[in-house]
């Protein structure tokens, strides 16, 4: 597959949408045309987080960028703070939408991405994830813990405390870091969807995917920031072991927010890993 940005008469194929899916109503972006591949964000972010990568996106793809419950234009529903229902509003929107689909998870999105494979492998065409962790460590779930409460009490600390995270996630892009912080507090709005997706994370301290990922049935490939602490090289270590068979790129001078640290490195890592 040739990579290039998106030509101005694919460009034009941009839409955005929402679709009820159960308790939720579930808002996305679409752009280009071809075989369909769909991206999940992180943590405190919206499917605007991925704009610099999908720009950058071959052709002959249509590239989807969903809203997690609770962030962007999506509703929070019934949220159980589970990666088990993230994972299944993926899914709903892949039966309803796109049909089986390449799937790219960032952070939280790629648990939610490994997950669906996990539950419904004939769905995920193939796994990219990228930053991501199939644990949550004891000091990880600490730092969740207290955000969780810091958005149920207290939302302008909360917001402040997103910013000073936000500052420690970004080594390259750090002029953008202001403009950065500010889309990821609009992203999170009232907190609902911030504090359901937390609690996803700190369950993974007490059940981690590791060991069922040892029965995947589908690609995966790992991409890894070179200077991410919040995931750091030992979380893509510990996927490798657990898919031996998964592919890897390793992208250097980026931190855990590689789509706004490096995103045309990140752009050519996910059309290289494409099997389509």
């Amino acid at each position: 597959m040739v990579h290039q940005s998106i030509p101005k008469a694919a460009a034009a194929k941009i839409g955005t949408g929402l679709v009820s899916l159960g308790d939720i109503e579930l808002a996305f972006r679409s752009v280009g045309e071809g075989v369909p591949v769909v991206f999940i964000h992180g943590l405190a972010e919206d499917h605007t987080s991925w704009d610099p990568v999908l720009e950058r996106l071959p052709i002959g793809v249509r590239a989807y960028a969903l809203d997690l419950r609770g962030h962007g234009g999506t509703t929070s529903g019934r949220g159980d703070g589970t990666a088990r229902q993230l994972a299944g509003d993926l899914l709903a929107f892949l039966e309803q939408v796109t049909g089986p689909a390449v799937c790219v998870g960032f952070s939280l999105g790629g648990v939610i991405v490994l997950e669906a494979a996990l539950q419904r492998p004939e769905l995920i065409r193939q796994a990219v994830v990228v930053g991501t962790s199939s644990k949550v460590g004891h000091a990880a779930a600490a730092f969740f813990r207290e955000r969780i409460e810091q958005a149920q009490t207290d939302m302008d600390g909360f917001r402040r405390a997103l910013a000073k995270d936000t500052d420690a996630q970004v080594v390259r892009n750090r002029d953008a870091i202001a403009e950065i912080s500010r889309r990821r507090v609009d992203a999170v709005g009232d907190g609902a969807g911030y504090v359901n997706a937390a609690r996803a994370m700190v369950a993974l301290a007490a059940a981690p995917i590791t060991e069922r990922l040892r029965g995947i049935r589908v690609p995966v490939h790992i991409i890894q920031g070179g200077e991410d602490a919040f995931c750091p090289r030992k979380a893509a270590d510990i996927l490798r072991d657990a898919m031996p068979q998964a592919g890897y790129a390793e992208i250097p001078d980026a931190g855990h927010l590689m789509t706004a640290d490096q995103p045309e490195r990140l752009a050519l890592e996910i059309s290289r890993a494409l099997k389509i």
